[in-house]
Parts: C-alpha cells; sequence; structure tokens
C-alpha cells in the first residue's frame, strides 16, 4: 500500500499465467484434476495462521446485518446462526476460486487477497461453493466433494455457513444473485 496525493492505494502486479477457470474451460478432460489442485492449494491456504488479519466472523456480522433484501427477523436469525459456528484462526482467502489461482499446478499464484481474514476454514471453503453454485452448479458440487475429501472436514460442517455467507453475499449486490442467495437464507432458518 502506498499514499500518493493524500489517497491510499494497493499496488499490484499482473500475475504470470492464465486462471485455471480459462484453462479448465478449454481442457474439459483435465478439469476435475486442476480442480483437485485448486482444492489442495486452498488446503495450504487454511494450514496458516491468519494471525493480524480481521477476524471473518466480524466482517460476516456487519455484511449480514447490512442484507436490506431480508426481514430484520432474518437478520437476527442469521446473526443468531452465525454466533453458533466455529470462530476459527486459520487464514481464509475469503474470494477464492478458478479464476483467482493463476499459472500452472507447478507454479501456481493466488490473486486478489482483498477480503483475506482470520476464520474457520469451512466457512472460507463454503464461501468458494457459494461462488461457484452460481456460476457452475456441477462444478460447485465437485469442488465441495473434493474439498471434503482431501481437508477430512464433514460436509455439515461446510455447508452449516451456507445462510450466513449467502446473506453477507447480498450485500455484494451482483446483479442476478439476489433471490437465489436470499432462498438460500430462508430455506435454513
Amino acid at each position: 500500500m502506498l499514499e500518493t496525493d493524500g489517497r491510499w492505494g494497493v499496488v499490484m502486479s499482473r500475475a504470470p499465467g492464465r486462471p485455471f477457470a480459462a484453462q479448465m474451460l478449454e481442457r474439459p478432460h483435465d478439469a476435475q484434476a486442476m480442480l483437485v489442485d485448486v482444492v489442495r492449494l486452498q488446503l495450504r491456504i487454511h494450514a496458516e495462521a491468519g494471525q493480524f488479519l480481521p477476524r471473518l466472523r466480524d466482517r460476516l456480522r456487519g455484511a449480514v446485518a447490512r442484507a436490506r433484501q431480508l426481514s430484520a427477523d432474518e437478520i437476527g436469525a442469521t446473526l443468531q446462526l452465525l454466533e453458533t459456528l466455529s470462530d476459527g484462526d486459520r487464514l481464509c482467502h475469503g474470494d477464492y476460486h478458478p479464476y483467482n489461482v493463476m499459472g500452472t499446478a507447478e507454479a501456481p499464484v493466488i490473486i486478489d487477497w482483498l477480503d483475506a481474514t482470520q476464520g474457520a476454514p469451512e466457512a472460507d471453503a463454503c464461501r468458494s461453493y457459494l461462488l461457484l453454485l452460481h456460476a457452475v452448479p456441477d462444478v460447485a458440487a465437485t469442488y465441495l466433494d473434493a474439498y471434503v475429501r482431501l481437508s477430512g472436514r464433514a460436509r455439515e460442517a461446510i455447508l452449516a455457513w451456507l445462510p450466513v455467507l449467502a446473506a453477507a453475499r447480498l450485500v455484494e449486490q451482483v446483479p442476478g444473485e439476489h433471490d437465489r442467495l436470499a432462498a438460500l437464507v430462508r430455506s435454513a432458518l
């Protein structure tokens, strides 16, 4: 980060290679193996401590409270659910999907770390699942299967985060997702 003319900014450089997602689309016969590579890389992220980063629970609490597509009762119930979920102290990317992994399996580069937090790996995996669910549902299911198998974490523990993450995603105002996200929240409450 640097300050220029009284304004703060993040200096970025272009990561080498192409996104895994683009490569997966071009070579569908390799897509499953590449998705497994994506999961393995995410598990390496989750193996690291997230010290000094903002707490995921705090970020989610603030986002859910601002989800205007939900009623006050739905927001309250979602916030109550959040308090029952494991906190965690691991490094969480916050926007992890195959478009944010560049390069090759031998030399991957993970980009877009602006949403990194300290939290539960199950929440970060569920966020990845949620992001894939809207765009490529078949890939989302395959991703979740691979994450559960390789991590040893329970599918139920990951999916328990889904209503909270769906509610939080509502504040991102992504066109075409509002109804589906609100339905995900309501179906779990």
